[in-house]
């Protein structure tokens, strides 16, 4: 297996381009299910997640072929089977996405329990509500099986929540069913109006993008299309985050700010300050991190919410600098019940943190870190982690890296291009 080994206390430098979104890339690969022409996706990140569902696509009997650095043509001209293997979806969590269009196109879908990070229930029930409103039948016994006989019909559709990728799931189903479809409290994150803006190149008819109404009017066929990914948000947020931990001056190019609203918001309730260069974030060097109380001297809070909230994949990061900052705030994770359970890293490394609940944490700061033995639990978490031991005094070691690296294209590289000491090293397992 593969280890980090990071040397901190080390101010970083330079310029950093985000990688394509990974939660566009993926629903993006799924409606490629949805033609039998082919489709180009451009900017795809090259990362473990994104690398299994290649392999579930071909699997099926898809063509994908890497037709220029960072670029795929993919083809589902071959598809052949409806079923998905077992241990290619426990890898992954987006690997549900393919039942939409897999019933969409052919009336049948097997899709086993799908993995992910283990961050508490991640439920499924909006898509199975979603794809039953659009005339699916489904049976569930640890393997979902989707049967449309007589083929999907649109739908007016509430969704009991606004789920990303359960409003996926229904936009790509509802593209070629008969009629129109209306899907109320959808989720409308950037890589939500992506698969969308896709599917419109397709051929397909979506309006309301960006909006949590959407229309969609089902169409026959679907056609092929080029498409290039934008740039990964959650990565922009990660390196904002590692400037201010690292008081470092860092410019990250190409980085979309339109996405980064709250997100910016945020990070400057916690002190940090970022400047928004036409389309690029620059972080200034040696900010005083303090964090702002509200109003009446009141501790402020810091929570997750549906976009265009603050994402709660960015919550860790976040956190991992209020260490850094002086003050105090409680951060309030709504949606997962195990995703602050990483915690007891950062305060074996020295953070003051109390963990009231398995929802919510109250950080004072700032706090000194030393290195550590430390295990990434997740992609984010594993992130904050790389983040803390940078900053941190000594020599840590993070192992279970394939968790990182299944979200973040060879960190380890781009971080050296900044000054970091981090060396990815192989280790007996």
């Amino acid at each position: 297996m593969e280890q980090f080994v990071i040397q901190g206390g080390q101010t970083l430098s330079g310029t950093v381009v985000p990688a394509g979104n990974k939660n566009a890339a993926q629903p993006l690969l799924a409606a490629t299910l949805l033609t039998d022409e082919p489709v180009v996706l451009k900017n795809v990140p090259k990362i473990g997640d994104i690398a299994c569902f290649i392999e579930i696509l071909r699997d099926l009997g898809v063509s994908v072929e890497e037709t220029d650095d960072h670029e795929l043509t993919v083809c589902a001209a071959g598809l052949h089977k409806t079923a998905l293997r077992t241990e290619l979806c426990r890898k992954v969590r987006g690997s549900f996405m393919f039942a939409g269009p897999l019933l969409a196109r052919h009336g049948e879908a097997v899709i086993p329990r799908p993995g992910g990070d283990r961050i508490g229930r991640r439920r499924v029930d909006t898509h199975l509500i979603a794809l039953s409103h659009l005339g699916a039948d489904i049976h569930t016994n640890h393997i979902y099986g989707f049967k449309a006989p007589r083929g999907l019909k649109g739908a007016d559709i509430f969704l009991d929540e606004r789920s990303v990728t359960g409003t996926e799931n229904a936009v790509m189903a509802a593209s070629l069913a008969k009629g129109q479809t209306i899907l109320r409290n959808a989720a409308s994150e950037p890589h939500v109006q992506e698969l969308c803006h896709l599917i419109n190149k397709m051929g397909g008819q979506i309006s309301g993008i960006g909006t949590n109404e959407l229309t969609i009017d089902g169409v026959d066929c679907l056609g092929g299309a080029t498409h290039t990914i934008g740039p990964d948000y959650m990565e922009v947020g990660s390196f904002i985050g590692l400037a201010g931990a690292t008081n470092s001056a860092i410019r990250i190019k190409d980085a979309a700010p339109e996405n980064m609203r709250k997100s910016l918001m945020v990070f400057n309730r916690l002190g940090l300050d970022v400047e928004i260069d036409g389309n690029d974030l620059v972080v200034p060097k040696y900010q005083k991190l303090e964090i702002l109380p509200d109003v009446g001297d009141a501790i402020p809070r810091i929570d997750n919410d549906p976009w265009p909230g603050f994402p709660p994949d960015l919550m860790s990061i976040a956190i991992v600098l209020a260490t850094q900052a002086r003050g105090t705030v409680l951060f309030f994770e709504k949606m997962f019940e195990q995703r602050m359970y990483w915690l007891d890293r950062l305060i074996d490394m020295g953070a003051k943190i109390i963990i009231c609940d398995p929802h919510r944490a109250v950080v004072v700061g700032p706090s000194k870190l030393y290195g550590e033995q430390l295990t990434s639990p997740d992609i984010r978490a594993g992130m904050a982690l790389i983040i803390a031991a940078l900053c941190a005094d000594g020599q840590s070691v993070i192992s279970n890296i394939e968790q990182i690296d299944r979200g973040y294209e060879n960190i380890d590289v781009r971080l050296r291009s900044l000054g970091a000491q981090i060396e990815r090293v192989v280790v007996e397992d």
